[in-house]
């Protein structure tokens, strides 16, 4: 059954297609026969003068020899003896232009200048006479006057409107049905990072174009089978990780344990904890999030409004953009939180615009990271010992931030400084595109 409902598909589009080409041979051939019409015509009345003149050539030389009734048996020609051959009633105008030209014509081509007359036509070919120049009596030659033909046209014609044809045919089907549906391939693969929970690339165009967009579509669906996986999996082990938390909590209520191991248990709780709680924001990710727009200075001052003030300070423009508030505040509480754990207080955040992004800059005291782990910071599950001697780390911080921030289309970087505002400083860089500044009256 697949393979029927393929050929048929395949049957359908060859008619459709050759229809097109059909349809644009016919137009082709209209265009055509506007616009090299009249040449052509022009093109006819030459050749017929050139004949003509021939003929009318040989024909006087034999008049001064031979009766005009011989020539006719012998050659063929019509010819008529008398002062003033039968003319039509009514001559069109393209027909009496016709004949100037090709009076035109033999004047060009004969020492003496012919007169035509029209003819009545016959079998509905128009004719012409033509004056032969005799010793003796006027003498009429009857010719056909042949028109251009508006069907069926010349082969010239015909022949250019189909290669006119191929070439549009080709054309349409190369925007139809293979440019078309590449950009919204292309599209896709560009969006794919974004969202992979998309919907399916439309399967069109081409049999190449549609079994690479099938292709593609499988492997979207895998990637997000997979995303949901790590999604369960991680959810999944932070529930786990919640039962033995609240069993801890409860012993730590417990009177039979003394001050020693309270603070033990109570340190390893938090660590416990923690963990948790990135393995859940990693889980989230806060794609699903709609964008609203948003005041950063406003959102980052009560984002950060439960650390301790003297500790922390503000440098915020009055900036607006359009974020995912919790998804981009969990990144911020991050590398705040950071900031306080592994670097040296006071920790100072400042937003500023430029004119390519937008920046939330996180600056602590401390001695930061060196260079060379900066890259590998931002990867899931590394934990760098210079940076982090604390319990209650599983290496997800910065990845965590740098998942966020990519779903915004940014990036993270980081800055080493001479301690004005601070020594070491992470940096969220937003694009600008798409954010306004408030009006400020």
């Amino acid at each position: 059954m697949p393979r029927q409902r393929g050929l048929t598909r395949g049957l359908a589009r060859f008619g459709a297609w050759g229809t097109a080409l059909l349809a644009s041979w016919m137009l082709a051939l209209l265009v055509l026969q506007v616009l090299f019409g009249r040449q052509l015509e022009r093109f006819q009345t030459l050749q017929l003068g050139r004949d003509l003149a021939l003929n009318i050539r040989l024909t006087e030389l034999t008049l001064e020899r031979y009766p005009p009734e011989l020539i006719s048996e012998l050659t063929g020609l019509e010819l008529q003896v008398g002062e003033q051959p039968e003319e039509p009633r009514r001559e069109t105008q393209a027909l009496a232009q016709r004949r100037q030209e090709l009076q035109q014509v033999l004047c060009s081509r004969l020492s003496h200048c012919p007169a035509l007359r029209p003819a009545p036509s016959r079998a509905g070919t128009p004719e012409v006479w033509i004056e032969l120049f005799s010793p003796l009596e006027p003498v009429w030659l009857r010719t056909p006057l042949p028109m251009a033909r508006a069907w069926p046209p010349p082969p010239t014609l015909l022949l250019l409107a189909l290669v006119g044809a191929t070439v549009m045919t080709g054309v349409l089907y190369l925007l139809l049905d293979v440019a078309r549906p590449l950009r919204k391939l292309e599209d896709a693969v560009s969006r794919v990072g974004e969202d992979i929970n998309r919907d399916p690339v439309p399967e069109q165009g081409s049999a190449e174009v549609r079994r690479i967009s099938r292709r593609f579509n499988a492997m979207v669906r895998r990637l997000a089978e997979g995303e949901r996986e790590r999604a369960t999996m991680l959810a999944g082990i932070a529930h786990d990780l919640r039962a033995p938390l609240t069993r801890l909590q409860f012993r730590l209520s417990m009177p039979e344990l003394n001050a020693e191991e309270r603070t033990r248990c109570q340190s390893d709780l938090e660590a416990l904890e923690r963990i948790t709680g990135q393995f859940l924001l990693y889980a989230g990710g806060g794609e699903r999030e709609e964008c609203v727009e948003c005041p950063l200075d406003q959102w980052l001052a009560e984002t950060v409004a439960g650390q301790p003030r003297e500790q922390l300070h503000l440098h915020l423009s009055s900036i607006s953009a359009r974020i995912r508030p919790v998804a981009l505040g969990r990144a911020v509480s991050n590398l705040v939180d950071n900031a306080f754990s592994h670097g040296t207080s006071p920790v100072v955040i400042r937003l500023q615009k430029t004119q390519s992004d937008i920046a939330i800059e996180i600056w602590d005291q401390g001695q930061g990271m060196p260079a060379s782990a900066w890259e590998r910071a931002l990867q899931p599950f590394q934990r760098l010992d210079s940076a982090r001697g604390r319990q209650g780390h599983c290496g997800l911080g910065l990845a965590i931030v740098n998942h966020v921030v990519r779903t915004h289309a940014g990036r993270i970087d980081f800055q080493q400084g001479n301690g004005n505002p601070g020594r070491f400083a992470v940096i969220i860089r937003l694009p600008v595109n798409g954010t306004k500044s408030p009006e400020i009256p």
